[in-house]
């Protein structure tokens, strides 16, 4: 009986076809068994989101200024200015945004990627939950630089006071494609082939 392959693209469940590459009937992109350098393509995406998480988190997000005067703010800074003005939900929304989701999207990923490497089969099923969490949230990582966007565009005083998106937005933004692409990149299955195959090989 042919192994049953899902389209990556439309999903629908396809069988391969014999001696040539498989086109899914629907929507006509090309079926495989497993995503095409997988693991190589993840590697770079989170290493590259790594590298830039640093300035993400060192240069300004948001400038305010007010007659001609005042400070840019980084994440950091910002949630403590939030916090200041007695709006900590907004303060606590904008950390786990800017800060807690992108550094346990990354662990994860890298989590995901050691342990494929090794082969292990260590909770091969909680890390599928885990990379299926990864994949989920990804899009939330958004929302504070979704909150900058809307101040910059509802506050408009003209001379009086402009508010200007930071290059620590662009590199944060950045973090978050990549681990987006990243977390697409990787494929789930390669986890339980790595540790078939590790089992297969202790038991020779």
């Amino acid at each position: 009986m042919a192994t049953a392959l899902t389209c990556e693209t439309c999903q629908l469940v396809c069988f391969p076809s014999t001696g040539e590459e498989t086109v899914c009937p629907r929507c006509g992109s090309t079926v495989e068994a497993r995503k095409r350098n997988s693991l190589s393509r993840t590697w770079a995406l989170v290493i590259t989101s790594f590298v830039l998480y640093v300035p993400a988190n060192v240069l300004p997000v948001l400038a305010f200024m007010e007659l001609g005067t005042g400070e840019p703010h980084t994440i950091i800074g910002g949630a403590r200015e939030l916090l200041n003005a007695g709006m900590w939900p907004l303060a606590l929304l904008v950390f786990l945004a800017s800060i807690g989701v992108p550094c346990l999207k990354l662990a994860s990923l890298l989590l995901l990627l050691v342990t494929t490497h090794a082969g292990s089969s260590w909770q091969l099923r909680q890390r599928t939950v885990l990379y299926r969490l990864v994949s989920t949230i990804g899009r939330w990582s958004m929302i504070d630089i979704f909150m900058a966007s809307v101040l910059v565009a509802l506050v408009q005083f003209g001379s009086v006071v402009t508010i200007n998106p930071g290059t620590g937005a662009v590199a944060f933004a950045g973090v978050v494609i990549m681990t987006m692409f990243a977390a697409d990149c990787f494929d789930p299955r390669l986890m339980w082939d790595a540790a078939l195959r590790r089992d297969r090989a202790d038991s020779i």
